[in-house]
């Protein structure tokens, strides 16, 4: 029997995992394959920006990111493009370019020896019998069930733990969808795109090496590939070429309207990251809630073990709290008559000669 059960190795679980994994029993299940160099199947639909609120969490868990993990270009700008009024500003912003899959594997790489990873393991469901969780999962063809006193779900915007635990939406559910392109020549931005027809949230750019990564976040609705094309046509205009297409994936994205849709556990089930549903509702940034959110259950599961919900709800008020402010903040980004106000006045925006 385990002490924890943690579903999800991502930002989030891998840093719980660390942070407790020399005190407790701990078991770490995803169904990726993490503990080898090699390329897996399984890749995360993400743009693979650490932005500055990352960076301090990075900082803060006493952490640097290695080298092989880095790929070009390292970005210092945000080119915000708002195609149905015709603006765009560049704005200064420091984002650390990363192989997503490679951070992944390093977070892992992090964990003390003492945690026993489970990769290849798909989670099935849960019970909860006589004060015990039992974790049903498979792996290998094979199902398994393991027993532990706490269950942590880390598993992602789609999260079967926080599903099982609250059937109905609680959130509103956007489809990401990212294509990978092979260039030429490299735009060195990170583009913020703004399109009613296309999204009410917003789509993006980014530089990786030899390809651009083009991708948005819409809602699921029949066409949404044809939003995608839209998208494309439309940014010809501002000098981009998607032509040489080299690989499409998609995920799901949540996006809190208020810091009463997060959903933080109930009882010894705690969810940490994305599957709390801990994610930006400006930017769908989501490493610094993963990493703040971590370090939050794993302060809580030190400080009040017997009373784990309620020491949570309390470590996690500044996180909530931010939820809040950015949602105050968004009409400022997704108003258009708010963001045409923002972007014409040049406020914070600089010159670019290139």
């Amino acid at each position: 029997m385990y002490d924890i059960a943690i579903i999800g190795a991502g930002p989030a679980g891998a840093t719980f995992a660390r942070l407790i994994g020399t005190k407790y029993k701990v078991l770490l299940l995803d169904k990726r394959e993490l503990l080898n160099n090699e390329a897996g199947s399984l890749e995360k639909c993400c743009g693979g920006l650490i932005a500055p609120d990352a960076q301090r969490m990075l900082g803060k868990l006493g952490l640097g990111i290695p080298q092989n993990v880095l790929v070009g270009p390292q970005l210092f700008t945000v080119r915000t493009i708002d195609m149905q009024q015709d603006i765009e500003r560049y704005y200064q912003r420091h984002y650390i370019n990363i192989n997503r899959e490679k951070f992944d594997r390093w977070m892992v790489s992090l964990l003390p020896s003492s945690v026993h990873v489970a990769c290849g393991a798909l989670f099935v469901r849960y019970y909860f019998e006589d004060g015990v969780f039992k974790i049903h999962f498979r792996n290998n063809g094979k199902e398994y069930i393991e027993r532990a006193k706490y269950l942590i779900g880390a598993d992602g915007a789609f999260s079967i733990l926080r599903r099982q635990l609250l059937p109905e939406p609680f959130q509103k559910t956007y489809i990401s969808i990212q294509e990978w392109f092979q260039v030429k020549n490299q735009q060195p931005y990170f583009s913020a795109i703004f399109d009613d027809e296309i999204s009410d949230f917003y789509s993006w750019t980014i530089p990786k090496e030899e390809y651009i990564l083009l991708g948005t976040a819409v809602l699921p609705e029949k066409n949404t590939t044809q939003k995608l094309e839209l998208l494309k046509k439309r940014l010809t205009k501002y000098g981009f070429e998607f032509q040489n297409r080299k690989k499409r994936h998609g995920a799901f994205i949540l996006r809190p309207s208020s810091a009463k849709q997060i959903c933080l556990g109930r009882g010894n089930l705690a969810l940490i990251g994305e599957a709390a549903g801990l994610i930006s509702p400006t930017s769908a940034e989501g490493f610094s809630y993963a990493f703040r959110s971590a370090l939050a259950l794993a302060q809580s599961i030190q400080e009040g073990p017997d009373n784990l919900a309620e020491q949570y709800l309390k470590n996690t008020k500044e996180l909530r709290m931010n939820i809040t402010i950015k949602n105050m903040k968004a009409p400022f980004m997704y108003n258009a008559f708010l963001r045409k106000a923002a972007m014409k006045s040049g406020l914070l925006s600089m010159d670019i000669y290139a």
